[in-house]
């Protein structure tokens, strides 16, 4: 499996599933070495200057590191030349990016947070790229490219994926036949298959979650963390583990590989926001991913591939990982949703 290259893979994908289109093959191909070369950023660390805030912020309003900046021009750069694409979009800009008149134009849509997880890049905790592919509509061809093209639901995305920086530079991947992984052998400067149609493990006690904020969350995340606090002697019958880094991507792998649940829910700091992670460049890529391995992922109370998209940088609320953990979760929201809410008392006479 080992001597199986991700070139391999999507020409047997290709061929043998009619899984995806050579345009999208070569894109996909494109934004692996991209990948390749934000991991060698990545490793440069601080003999190569790359550690450190940038002074500046992006549309978040979060404060930019260095590598935010440099991985997003290393994406734009090597995607807007192949003639694949008919525009980009990223976390770190406002809006999107459209292929330069000078480059032929494709039929894609890529989007992309560059580094997540940029908060543990000082401190040697891994992080990552994640990626998600969308098919521009029916009739983009012969006009300009807007926002407005890329609101489509996760549900129908073609590719989805991450790459890891840490011990190993790994890149998970799904074109809609399951999910797989490739390790960067930096020997050969390729990507070898490492783990091929990977299910999600059900079962495992363990969870994903900021505990910092507990006090800010809806009543039913607060029941679901409780049970699972209680361990053996709660609810649940059984100790749960947590586990948190605060980098999406190695999170998330965790719980692909592992099993458990990954939470980032709404909270009441900022009560109109229904959550803090973005849809189009974080949740949709992870929802599909989870999903092709066997899992679920909802935002609390809907699957996030059904949302439908309003904004390039909407938030949501995530739950996601073993389909069981999830749906205990979704049932807490939707039981606390059917209570009605009790009259005011009448004013006395």
């Amino acid at each position: 499996m080992t001597n199986q290259t991700l070139t391999r893979f999507l020409v047997e994908q290709q061929r043998q599933q009619d899984a995806l289109p050579g345009q999208l093959r070569l894109l996909i191909e494109i934004v692996a070495r991209a990948c390749k070369a934000i991991s060698h950023s990545v490793n440069k660390g601080a003999l190569g200057g790359m550690l450190g805030d940038l002074g500046s912020e992006n549309v978040q309003g979060e404060v930019q590191k260095k590598l935010d900046v440099i991985a997003n021009e290393i994406l734009l750069e090597a995607n807007e030349w192949g003639g694949h694409l008919a525009a980009m979009a990223s976390e770190e800009m406002e809006s999107i990016y459209a292929i330069p008149n000078r480059f032929p134009r494709g039929e894609y849509l890529l989007l992309f947070d560059p580094i997540d997880g940029s908060s543990n890049i000082d401190v040697d905790i891994s992080v990552g790229t994640i990626f998600s592919v969308l098919k521009a509509p029916a009739g983009a061809e012969g006009r300009e490219i807007d926002e407005h093209d890329f609101l489509q639901k996760g549900a129908t995305q073609v590719a989805a994926g991450y790459a890891i920086y840490g011990p190993q530079t790994l890149l998970v991947l799904t074109v809609g036949t399951g999910v797989y992984e490739f390790a960067l052998d930096r020997d050969m400067g390729s990507w070898r298959m490492t783990q091929k149609d990977i299910k999600l493990p059900n079962g495992y006690a363990e969870f994903a979650i900021n505990m910092s904020n507990y006090r800010h969350w809806a009543p039913p995340m607060r029941r679901y963390v409780d049970e699972c606090l209680a361990g053996k002697d709660g609810a649940r019958g059984k100790n749960f583990n947590m586990r948190w880094t605060a980098s999406m991507v190695a999170d998330v792998h965790r719980i692909l590989k592992r099993g458990g649940i990954f939470m980032y829910p709404w909270d009441a700091r900022k009560p109109e926001m229904p959550g803090k992670l973005r849809l189009m460049y974080e949740a949709n890529p992870m929802a599909f991913l989870i999903e092709q391995a066997g899992g679920a992922a909802y935002d609390g109370r809907t699957r996030i591939m059904d949302i439908d998209a309003t904004a390039l940088h909407q938030r949501v609320g995530v739950v996601l990982g073993d389909p069981d953990e999830v749906a205990r979760v979704v049932d807490y929201h939707r039981e606390a949703d059917a209570v009605p809410t009790p009259a005011p008392a009448a004013p006395r006479a």
